[in-house]
């Protein structure tokens, strides 16, 4: 049975995934469904859901929520897979450093790490936003680097038990340069370690954005989840569903994630799999 067999076995993944699949249709048509302005105050304010023409009602000052979530989706995606990405190209190359020369540079690399490591990654995001000025940039900027450090570690590890391989052994034989072997021979075969990784990182970033935006840390000129569930906080009695539907959607997103993510694990590492259940 191959990957995407064992994949296709998982039930956890296949949900994950059909719930993926369904944000990235509402990103991909939010311009159709709600054309006007997420902003755009439609409606009398605190609108109960299926009242009128608005399926999830509308928040304090008018606007729709249901608006706010699919515009929302569009920016807690973008932040997620983009600061993962910035996190990854930090985090790899550094990883793979570590482990593949050892000795003082590794020593160097993982104690710079470890500094990192110290922080708590939530109030450093904070402490980021709150210098840069919150704006999309400097929170993904902040994401990444609070979020490269895990995957530094990672890297480092699958390579010290990869540079000894014999085919690795090879290539320094033959004279291939050291960068050659890295990236050649060393770093495909921890694609899949990777690829686990950033679909779990994706659902984190998505959760500390919009922790941020709950405490007023977001781009002021995006909605997004946080900002609707920290607008709604106040009025959560009696207007729950302000804060209620932007919150499902940040949950049934993380856990997506988190099923795709443990469904790629159990595909690309049965073996791990077998012992887990024994």
């Amino acid at each position: 049975m191959n990957a995407l067999s064992r994949f296709a076995a998982n039930r956890g993944a296949l949900i994950g995934l059909f719930l993926l699949l369904v944000l990235v249709a509402i990103v991909v048509l939010a311009p159709v469904l709600y054309p006007q302005s997420p902003w755009r105050m439609v409606g009398r304010p605190m609108g109960a859901p299926l009242d009128g023409n608005f399926l999830l009602g509308t928040d304090t000052l008018g606007r729709d929520v249901a608006a706010g979530i699919v515009h929302g989706a569009r920016v807690s995606l973008l932040i997620g897979i983009v600061s993962t990405i910035a996190a990854l190209l930090i985090g790899v190359p550094l990883g793979a450093l570590a482990g593949y020369f050892g000795g003082l540079i590794d020593d160097a690399i993982m104690r710079f790490t470890e500094f990192f490591q110290t922080i708590p990654s939530f109030a450093l995001a904070i402490v980021l936003v709150a210098i840069l000025q919150p704006s999309l940039p400097s929170i993904v900027l902040a994401i990444a680097i609070v979020s490269w450090p895990p995957v530094t570690r990672l890297i480092r590890g699958e390579v010290l038990s990869l540079r000894t391989r014999e085919y690795v052994q090879a290539a320094v034989t033959v004279g291939q340069s050291t960068p050659r072997i890295i990236f050649t021979q060393i770093l495909p075969n921890t694609l899949a370690p990777i690829i686990v990784m950033a679909s779990l990182m994706i659902a984190t970033a998505i959760l500390l954005e919009s922790s941020l935006s709950f405490l007023g840390l977001g781009d002021p000129n995006l909605m997004t989840w946080g900002y609707m569930v920290g607008a709604g906080r106040s009025r959560i009695i009696d207007a729950w569903w302000i804060s209620f539907f932007p919150g499902l959607a940040i949950f049934l997103t993380v856990l997506a994630l988190n099923l795709v993510g443990e469904g790629i694990n159990d595909a690309l590492n049965p073996r791990l799999r077998k012992e887990v259940r024994k």
